[in-house]
């Protein structure tokens, strides 16, 4: 059964738009990168390529799409716990908008299950969310240069000249591909603060088969 519900329905909602930007506001406050339509129409591009690629049908692409694009919702309310207030949102406005419970139960458990504290593929959608969201690492999610002498999540992002997701199907491999500049931040700080991510990247590549791998610089680090 196909959703009623498409990603352009969610891109053009304007109930949609407003929690996410006004989550966005509320990170920015609170000094976090930007979260807002550039990271989660990344997300949403990069996890329903990622299915795609992998031979997952057109249904399964629009809902990681979907659950890429309204993943971070929940910061609305509050950074703590946002996976799971986001999910929960998420429901009232697929519900309303007439989502069949199959696919509404698929994209609240993806968007429930990404946040790194409590986050674990429990399905390929989940799977596709969290490796698009923890991969979104650049330079251009930093708000302000000022901070990157201050803040290291700031840092590491600021220090990131390219990034790349590679998967060879063949190989069963995905390896995110970083470019940095080690003049503005060391290797070790990129470690020192996303390592808790690459681990969870490495499980939602293995719940597809994947080996996941990470190149810095043209090191391989994982």
């Amino acid at each position: 059964m196909s959703s009623k519900i498409t990603f352009a329905d969610i891109k053009e909602s304007k109930e949609v738009q407003t929690y996410i930007r006004q989550a966005d506001a509320s990170l920015k406050a609170l000094g976090f990168t930007e979260h807002s339509f550039a990271h989660c129409t990344k997300c949403a591009e990069v996890a329903g390529t990622l299915l795609k690629d992998l031979g997952y049908g057109g249904h399964d692409v629009e809902l990681a799409k979907i659950a890429a694009y309204m993943h971070d919702i929940g910061n609305v309310i509050n950074r703590a716990d946002h996976a799971q207030s986001g999910a929960v949102m998420a429901f009232r406005i697929l519900d309303k908008m007439g989502m069949p419970p199959e696919d509404t139960a698929t994209v609240i458990t993806a968007i429930g299950n990404h946040d790194e504290a409590t986050a674990f593929p429990v399905n390929a959608i989940a799977a596709a969310l969290i490796i698009a969201d923890k991969t979104d690492v650049r330079r251009s999610r930093v708000r302000d240069r000022e901070t990157i002498y201050s803040d290291i999540h700031d840092r590491v992002n600021y220090a990131v000249e390219k990034s790349g997701l590679h998967l060879d199907v063949d190989a069963k491999t995905i390896t995110l591909i970083l470019t940095i500049d080690t003049n503005i931040c060391a290797v070790m700080d990129y470690f020192e603060i996303f390592i808790d991510r690459m681990k969870l990247c490495r499980k939602a590549a293995a719940f597809f088969g994947l080996k996941f791998g990470l190149n810095i610089n043209n090191s391989a680090l994982l």
